[in-house]
């Protein structure tokens, strides 16, 4: 039996990622425009994202695990570079070619305080269906998202439960979910709002996760940092001080890390200490998949950290409703 009581079968430290795979079309901007303005941009470019092909990068270049990545994609020219930089991190694709939708794409604007908004056109993402869900052998987890069909989402965690795999499930974008899904969750992830949306409920963040069924949650909370409840012992990161230049896929590369580490054998602590240094590193740089991380600069970036002081915690701990400790 597994540290967090989950059975793993005497297998390699194996990631299976099922989710999203687009295109990110990026306009930096002063700012994010509102309802019915326009806004001049600046810098055009393009790069690979989605959050399922990004937790795949972010999980292989977190170091020394094998990681596979089933995604749908259009037989077209927008999957060509999503593919190369799968490639070029090292993570295995099974694609799965839809020949009536276009490659999934995203409309991205970054302002100047580094705030982004993100409009997704699934496309071939919507083809990815419970059917595609390769053999499990040799997985020890599995992470999921929700930009593909729920009812594939819910078939590949019920599917791996089966199976004593781990399954990890981000659930972004928010939105409310099933209980059969949640009861085949081990480890969910959410950030503020995907919390209060899951719950069902405006509370605190701890009055907010009494209200989920799962072993085990992970909340990012910005530059507050992030926790975890842990059958029921919290786990407290305070954030690292940066500044921020594109928080695009930050989240992302939280989750893939996170996963690589737990199957290192880390404990929550050091996973959480080791996502959320990862997840800030993205936050300096522009793009998606090509502001994630290697293993060697979030080991550079923490060794360079001064420890969080006492005062720093104690914050946290009053961030998300819990008593002082003692």
């Amino acid at each position: 039996m597994a540290k967090w009581g989950f059975k793993i079968q005497e297998r390699k430290n194996m990631i299976l990622v099922a989710g999203s795979a687009n295109l990110d079309f990026v306009v930096r901007a002063n700012h994010i425009p509102q309802p019915g303005e326009t806004v001049l941009g600046r810098d055009f470019k393009t790069f690979p994202g989605g959050k399922g092909a990004n937790q795949a990068v972010a999980s292989a270049r977190a170091g020394a695990v094998a990681t596979t990545l089933l995604a749908g994609l259009g037989n077209d020219a927008f999957a060509t570079p999503i593919e190369a930089s799968l490639a070029e991190a090292g993570v295995v694709l099974q694609a799965v070619r839809v020949s009536d939708q276009p490659t999934g794409t995203a409309f991205i604007c970054v302002s100047d305080d580094a705030e982004n908004a993100i409009t997704v056109a699934p496309g071939a993402n919507h083809g990815l269906r419970p059917e595609h869900l390769p053999a499990l052998q040799g997985f020890t987890h599995l992470l999921l998202q929700l930009e593909t069909p729920l009812d594939s989402v819910a078939a590949y965690a019920q599917a791996a439960r089966a199976e004593s795999v781990c399954v990890v499930l981000n659930a972004a974008p928010a939105q409310a979910l099933p209980d059969a899904l949640l009861q085949s969750v081990d480890i969910l992830v959410v950030n503020e709002g995907e919390l209060t949306t899951v719950a069902n409920h405006q509370g605190s963040i701890a009055e907010c996760l009494e209200r989920i069924a799962v072993p085990i949650v992970v909340v990012t909370l910005g530059h507050h940092g992030c926790c975890a409840r842990v059958r029921g012992q919290w786990v407290l990161q305070p954030a690292f001080p940066i500044t921020p230049v594109d928080t695009t896929a930050a989240g992302d590369t939280f989750c893939g890390c996170l996963v690589a580490a737990l199957s290192q054998g880390a404990d929550m602590a050091l996973a959480l200490r080791q996502a959320s240094a990862a997840g800030a590193l993205a936050c300096t740089r522009l793009g998606a998949q090509s502001s994630i991380p290697t293993s060697a600069e979030v080991s550079r970036f923490l060794a360079a950290q001064a420890p969080h002081g006492d005062g720093v915690v104690q914050a946290l701990r009053q961030f998300c409703g819990l008593s002082p400790s003692a």
